[in-house]
């Protein structure tokens, strides 16, 4: 085992979901198809212009760090981040310093330092030996969290930012979306044998949580390697190659200084006290249920952990989920929803051909409530799930149509066991002389002789009663 340890540190940006930029007016859609279209003065940092602040935007930082537990301050103002690259217009980004909106609080297990407001960057886009630039994205009103340097493996680390991801998705924050550039993940990372923090390398370019943590491990082992034969980690930023699986060295590492961060004179200050719809109270009321509430939520009702990750991972199948189950359901009810949910529905969502309508969720939860209570059997629940899940039929009109409701009657059945009886005498035999497992083809049989209505367990019982 390593004597040494890694520690990380992650900053993560996040693109808000608002309707306009952070200081402008112009449309939030950075992903538009035709590159700048979504521009104005004061985006683009024509001489004269003044930001206006997006309430949503700081409404939505300060939702989020509520949600973690986080302190959210009363006073905060913007500052100047200085620096020149050809996507920043200003040659200086928007951003909060000294003062953010949010410090402190905990998600997945790993304590955050802060989360501020800021204003994304225009897109560079390089062909051959032609550069340009997109300005659809400038302004865009971008979220930055930053964790304490508590984490250690790059499993811990991946998955902290999908626990981020899905409470961004949960709050409708933002759609963070790392493949589109909604969610950006950097790295600061370093090792140590002893107690105190080794030289940190700050690992860039990561769009996916796979890369995120191939670029921990590769930097541990650079680290260590550069360390054990005697050489010196030097503090800088570093991308991340995706096709070589390997970091390289961009820039030594800028400081705070290097910024020259100072107030922005054209915003004014922000006082949160002066706003009751930023109260404590206020967001508290408008918060939605966070997956780790719904995580004790569904384990109160006998869900395994591994089936509430599947249905809480995706906002709108958990929403029609949530709406099946309701408030006053059980927990054999809720077992019975959540596999047909796993196994059934979410194999037909894959297929790319069907959509959830949370208005068909209680046609889904009367399907389960027919299984439970004996009308129909879970083979013809299968058979109608698609149409009562994505149409919204009704399953026991369907089932009482199509002469489908479970029959227990066992005068209705003896004369069709019988007949099996006559037509199956090896597999009669078979099962006289202590073969107990052809007793399911039998009961097979009788299943397909009665398309699926019989209850399977008296067809058993009957068998085994005509046999002797």
């Amino acid at each position: 085992m390593s004597e040494y340890t890694t520690t990380v540190g992650l900053e993560i940006h996040a693109e808000l979901k608002t309707n306009s930029k952070m200081f402008c007016g112009c449309k939030n859609d950075p992903h538009s198809a035709t590159p700048n279209t979504h521009v104005c003065p004061v985006c683009m940092a024509h001489p004269g212009t003044l930001p206006t602040v997006n309430e949503r935007a700081v409404e939505l930082v300060l939702m989020v760090g509520k949600a973690i537990g986080g302190t959210l301050a009363d006073f905060s103002e913007f500052d100047r981040k200085n620096y020149f690259y050809p996507d920043i217009p200003k040659a200086y980004q928007i951003s909060q310093y000294q003062y953010p909106l949010v410090k402190g609080g905990e998600l997945g297990g790993v304590k955050i330092t802060r989360i501020h407001l800021e204003e994304d960057t225009a897109r560079s886009q390089h062909e051959g030996e032609k550069s340009f630039v997109d300005f659809n994205r400038a302004g865009v009103p971008l979220m930055e969290l930053v964790t304490e340097p508590v984490i250690h493996t790059a499993e811990q680390a991946g998955a902290f930012a999908r626990e981020l991801q899905l409470l961004l998705r949960t709050l409708g924050a933002s759609d963070a979306n790392m493949e589109r550039g909604e969610m950006r993940v950097e790295v600061n990372l370093s090792v140590s044998k002893t107690d105190t923090f080794g030289t940190k390398v700050e690992v860039k370019n990561i769009n996916s949580f796979k890369a995120a943590e191939a670029a921990i491990v590769f930097e541990t082992k650079r680290h260590i390697e550069t360390l054990e034969a005697g050489g010196t980690i030097i503090q800088e930023t570093r991308g991340w190659d995706e096709n070589k699986g390997k970091t390289f060295s961009q820039r030594i590492k800028e400081t705070a200084d290097d910024y020259r961060y100072f107030p922005d004179p054209d915003i004014p200050k922000l006082l949160r006290s002066d706003r009751p719809d930023w109260s404590d109270a206020a967001l508290e009321a408008a918060l939605p249920e966070t997956p780790e509430k719904k995580r004790i939520r569904y384990a109160a009702l006998g869900l395994p952990s591994d089936q509430i990750e599947i249905i809480i991972s995706d906002v709108a199948r958990e929403a029609f989920f949530a709406a099946a189950v309701g408030d006053d359901s059980y927990e054999k009810l809720t077992k019975t929803l959540a596999n047909y949910f796993i196994t059934d529905v979410l194999a037909h969502l894959e297929s790319g051909e069907r959509v959830l309508d949370r208005a068909h969720a209680l046609a889904f939860r009367a399907l389960g409530a027919l299984v439970l209570e004996g009308h129909i059997n879970s083979r013809v629940a299968k058979d109608l799930m698609v149409e009562v899940v994505f149409d919204g039929a009704d399953a026991k009109a369907l089932a009482e149509a199509r002469g489908l409701v479970q029959r227990s009657n066992a005068d209705e059945l003896i004369p069709i066991i019988d007949e099996i009886l006559a037509a199956n005498p090896t597999v009669v035999a078979e099962l006289k002389a202590g073969k107990d497992a052809v007793l399911q083809f039998l009961v097979g049989q009788g299943m397909k002789a009665t398309k699926g209505s019989a209850n399977p367990g008296m067809l058993a019982e009957i068998i085994k009663q005509r046999i002797g």
